[in-house]
């Protein structure tokens, strides 16, 4: 039990060094996270200066950091918003943590540690830290889509967490984890998360609807905070994190409508908090044990930031966001933070890990913690760079993908989710577990099975076991084409739900968009079904025969879908003739909205290319008289310019050294969000705010 004295002295150093430390980096202008971790270097017990806090309080009081940050972020997000980017989240976050689990699982072998240590670390490295990427998107101002999938994605990796926890604890105690006790902890987590939501829609935004009524606003702030900490007290008795139980707190009041005023008297209080956070973050940096194992810290570092970054981005991209967006997503997200410690502390409770793990993960963390702020700050001058990089076939597939993924979730819940759908997604998932099963089964009964296959035919035990592996390479075959075949099958449904093929006979104008579709839905289901069979067999194999046949597979739809995609950029070409000679045809037309009439017959005869939008543009623009290039309206909205109609001359698919012109109208295609922020831009209106621009990028 700490006393009063011990608090007051803690909170006195830490905030008053805080404060030095965040109006130098102010003027510096650097992100205060930055300045928050400093203090807690010089503050901590590892640096020689005379100003020591004690660690224990402090990381006490910290706790509340986490919870107020989680409170604020959920306020932002009613319920409804979160279920509207789940599965879009949900795909990106299975992918991410799976590829990370099993490269930190890779680079713990290589250095030697143990299976089980190996595992722990794939773990501690595969969860993004929520709090540091709130504090550093407030510092950012950054709103919009971007946010929303980042929060969405930092959500489901929190309950993948609960689950790998789970797991770990059932392997490292030696009873192992069977598929009964995981679908226990599943069923667990979900009666949990449907129960509190239930329960609290009836209550919570009743009681703070009838607070904020009261127009006190003391009261107000007492009884939402009071409704925060109850909720991640609640969570934590059931077992699950503090940071978890707060965002629901958050996104429970928010169904209130009364968001905006809890959020604003809660503010200044999460910030004490959260910057106390951050100081304790800091305390934990060992400078001597950093050193120690400096290479270890280095390859994870590394490990983290890239594998993250093109994990997310993948994921983010295949689930329908643009690439800027997709980009910017991995580049906020590749950090780790409170979730690791957790991990890393439980190996150490349960003595499945050395004493090296930990400060290898607090190092990890405050590294990329430095980080996370310098990267989410240039990730939108890179995310313009990839997308002016992408070759023309890829630059008008990424526009053109989001804008089909937009059809399919438009399109009828029968054609998306199905009878049939349902069908060979558990035939999927059954093809899946009998992998699993098959490769786990071999590794654990090998020895048994040579044994008595030397026993009974005389041969010696290395020629024993290379046979049991043959026959189940063998065995495993059928499944794999299953795996292959099915999602193939599956990806065929859902195309042709997003780009419905003609059934009057007649040429069918959305065959090459419908076919690239085809390939691209196929290998994001080969992804989201093999990486999560990858990561948990790996333990179980030898050498990288796993990562061969993934790697295989995609190689091999890779080509397929390259051909497309060229296919597809000329298919889009002859289409951009179409939506000239649509826009030159109404061009002497006095008609109102004569120019979206012609492009809503492009889109019906062309549903591959779109819903193409006409803007003109007048002479007060700030894009007029500069080049696409200038403008980098795709880069910067996502949308591009199919066709541009000039008095009485056309261009078709213009260069990015087009120079725009007043009068010239434009017809757009995208989604309808990238279209709607094109608009924004080439009349003038603020663009929605998600990450900082690139210096001059903007018009």
């Amino acid at each position: 039990m700490h006393g009063a004295h011990e608090v007051l002295q803690a909170i006195a150093v830490v905030l008053c060094v805080a404060a030095v430390t965040t109006v130098l980096f102010q003027k510096l202008r650097q992100p205060v996270v930055l300045g928050y971790i400093l203090a807690g270097l010089v503050v901590g017990p590892y640096l020689p200066i005379p100003l020591v806090a004690n660690p224990e309080v402090v990381t006490t009081l910290s706790e509340l950091g986490v919870i107020l940050l989680m409170f604020s972020l959920g306020l932002e997000f009613s319920l409804r918003k979160l279920f509207s980017v789940g599965p879009t989240a949900g795909v990106t976050a299975v992918i991410q943590c799976s590829i990370m689990i099993w490269l930190g699982f890779v680079v713990g072998r290589a250095f030697g540690w143990t299976t089980v240590e190996s595992l722990f670390t794939g773990a501690l490295i595969a969860i993004s830290s929520t709090t540091i990427i709130a504090k550093a998107f407030d510092e950012q101002n950054i709103r919009g889509r971007l946010r929303e999938l980042v929060v969405g994605v930092l959500i489901v990796e929190d309950l993948i967490a609960v689950l790998l926890m789970a797991t770990l604890t059932a392997v490292s105690s030696g009873t192992g984890l069977s598929l009964g006790e995981l679908s226990i902890t599943t069923g667990r987590l979900v009666a949990f998360l449907v129960g509190l939501v239930v329960v609290g829609l009836f209550i919570i935004p009743r009681a703070v609807r009838y607070v904020v009524k009261l127009n006190r606003p003391e009261t107000t702030l007492v009884a939402s905070v009071g409704i925060c900490f109850a909720v991640a007290l609640l969570a934590q008795a059931f077992g699950y994190s503090v940071a978890l139980g707060a965002f629901l707190a958050g996104s429970l009041v928010a169904e209130s409508g009364e968001e905006k005023v809890v959020e604003h008297l809660v503010q200044p209080v999460k910030d004490i908090f959260a910057a106390i956070f951050f100081v304790s973050v800091g305390m934990l940096i060992n400078p001597e044990l950093v050193a120690e194992h400096w290479a270890a810290i280095l390859v994870l570092t590394v490990v983290v930031i890239t594998g993250k970054i093109l994990s997310v981005a993948l994921g983010a991209f295949l689930t329908g966001n643009s690439t800027r967006t997709s980009v910017q997503a991995g580049m906020s997200l590749a950090q780790i933070g409170e979730f690791s410690f957790i991990i890393a502390g439980l190996g150490l409770s349960l003595k499945a890990t050395g004493n090296f793990i930990y400060p290898v993960a607090v190092a990890v963390s405050a590294i990329t913690t430095l980080t996370t702020p310098l990267l989410i700050r240039v990730s939108g001058p890179v995310a313009s760079y990839v997308d002016r990089k992408l070759p023309k076939p890829l630059q008008t597939f990424v526009t053109l993908y989001g804008t089909w993924v937009e059809r399919l979730r438009d399109a009828p819940r029968r054609q998306t989710f199905g009878a049939g759908v349902r069908r060979l997604a558990r035939l999927l998932l059954l093809d899946a577990v009998l992998i699993i099963v098959l490769v786990i089964g071999t590794s654990l009964m090998a020895g048994r099975l040579a044994s008595i296959i030397e026993a009974q035919l005389g041969i010696d035990d290395q020629l024993s076991r290379y046979i049991i592996i043959g026959g189940a390479m063998l065995l495993s075959i059928p499944f794999l084409v299953g795996v292959v075949q099915v999602a193939r099958r599956l990806g065929e449904e859902l195309a042709e739900a997003a780009l419905p093929g003609r059934k009057d006979g007649r040429v069918d104008l959305a065959a090459a968009p419908r076919r690239v579709l085809l390939v691209t839905l196929q290998l994001c289901i080969i992804l989201l079904v093999s990486v999560p069979v990858v990561a948990i067999t790996q333990p179980f194999l030898r050498g990288a025969m796993g990562p061969v046949v993934v790697l295989a597979l995609i190689g091999a739809l890779g080509v397929t879908f390259w051909r497309g995609a060229t296919n597809l950029h000329g298919h889009v070409r002859a289409g951009a003739q179409v939506i000239v000679e649509a826009l030159a045809a109404q061009s002497h037309s006095r008609e109102p909205g004569a120019d979206e009439q012609a492009l809503d017959h492009v889109s019906k005869v062309l549903p591959g290319l779109g819903e193409p939008v006409p803007v003109r543009l007048e002479a007060s623009s700030p894009a007029a008289g500069k080049t696409l290039a200038e403008v980098n309206l795709r880069g910067l909205t996502g949308a591009t310019v199919l066709a541009i109609r000039r008095g009485d001359a056309s261009v078709s698919v213009p260069s990015a050294q087009e120079v725009l012109r007043p009068g010239d109208v434009l017809a757009l295609t995208g989604t309808h969000d990238a279209v709607e922020a094109a608009k924004s831009l080439l009349t003038g209106a603020p663009l929605p705010v998600a990450a900082p621009e690139p210096t001059g990028a903007q018009v």
